[in-house]
């Protein structure tokens, strides 16, 4: 395994820690602003403007997740198995899907449903069940964790698809804890 994985990289351990890290602090964020409205008082008192600053943090994280992840990626080794036209087209199919999930969840939930408004009180009229919330319960996760796969078979790297997998438990993990808060968010609304 580690012939196709370089342990000795810090682009790997810097890439999984903010793999790790992202979640973790928007729902401590949120969490935090649900019940003390920290954001909400930075924001002098307005709840939306809260949320838009948390959005635009949440949104930059991510971006500087990816660029960890694509370092990490570049200075992995290859698997000679990952380097076949095949696996390119899986990955532009991975890829194209993937961000059909993600940009049509923004889409359908604008910027306050989809960076965690409920837990500043902007909550939704009703829940969202079009598309594609109809084909998927976590659409902006799973999308996102296509992405994340796209981009290590594009690469060609074992390690990308091992940083996959903890994508896809951590937001796993996250959803455990999101998923019970936001429906009681919602079941004391008034």
């Amino acid at each position: 395994m580690s012939k196709f994985i370089d342990f000795e990289k810090p682009s790997l351990w810097y890439a999984l820690a903010s793999i790790f890290f992202n979640p973790l602090f928007w729902n401590i964020i949120a969490r935090q602003e649900y019940h003390n409205k920290i954001l909400t008082k930075l924001a002098g008192g307005n709840p939306r403007r809260g949320c838009y600053g948390l959005a635009v943090t949440i949104f930059s994280l991510g971006i500087f997740r990816d660029y960890l992840y694509s370092q990490a990626l570049s200075d992995q080794p290859v698997h000679p198995l990952l380097q076949t036209e095949f696996v390119k087209l899986v990955a532009i199919g991975l890829f194209l899907s993937g961000n059909i999930l993600v940009l049509s969840s923004m889409y359908a939930l604008g910027v306050t449903g989809t960076y965690l408004g409920d837990y500043f009180g902007i909550l939704m009229d009703q829940r969202v069940t079009g598309f594609p919330f109809n084909v998927s319960n976590n659409p902006m996760y799973q999308g996102s964790t296509m992405v994340f796969l796209a981009s290590a078979l594009w690469y060609g790297t074992p390690a990308g698809i091992v940083l996959t997998a903890v994508v896809y438990t951590n937001y796993n993990i996250a959803l455990r804890f999101e998923e019970p808060f936001t429906a009681m968010i919602y079941s004391k609304r008034k």
